[in-house]
C-alpha cells in the first residue's frame, strides 16, 4: 500500500515562501508523473502543478506560474513545490498525487498552507 506524506505547509505572510515535500513510502515514484493539488474551504481540488517522471517537463495552473517551482529527487522518492510570491487565495489544504488519469494513489492527508494578509 502506497502512502503519500505531504510535509512543510505553515502559516506565512501575503509574499513569503513555503516549500512542501511529498514523500512516498511502499512504492517508488520516480515511474510516475506527479502532480500538486490543492483545496480551499468550500472549493474543489484543482490542479497546481506536475512533473514528468524524468523531471525534465513541467506544468503549472496560470494562478501559479512564475511564482511556484515544482522539481523531484527520485533518489529520495521525493516530490517538491516552491512556492514564493505567496498569496492569500493560496490559502489550502495541499496534496500531491500522480499526473495521471486515473490516479495512481490514494491521497494523503495533505499539508495546511495558510497566507495572511
Amino acid at each position: 500500500q502506497v502512502q503519500l506524506v505531504e510535509s512543510g505547509g505553515g502559516l506565512v505572510q501575503a509574499g513569503g515562501s513555503l516549500r512542501l515535500s511529498c514523500v512516498a513510502s511502499g512504492r517508488t515514484l520516480s515511474s510516475y508523473p506527479m502532480g500538486w493539488f490543492r483545496q480551499a474551504p468550500g472549493k474543489e481540488r484543482e490542479f497546481v502543478a506536475a512533473i514528468s517522471w524524468r523531471g525534465d517537463i513541467t506544468r503549472y495552473a496560470d494562478s501559479v506560474k512564475g511564482r511556484f517551482t515544482i522539481s523531484r529527487d527520485n533518489a529520495k522518492n521525493t516530490v517538491y513545490l516552491q512556492m514564493n510570491s505567496l498569496k492569500p487565495e493560496d490559502t489550502a489544504v495541499y496534496y500531491c498525487n500522480s499526473d495521471t488519469k486515473p490516479l495512481r494513489f490514494m491521497w494523503g492527508q495533505g499539508t495546511q498552507v495558510t497566507v495572511s494578509i
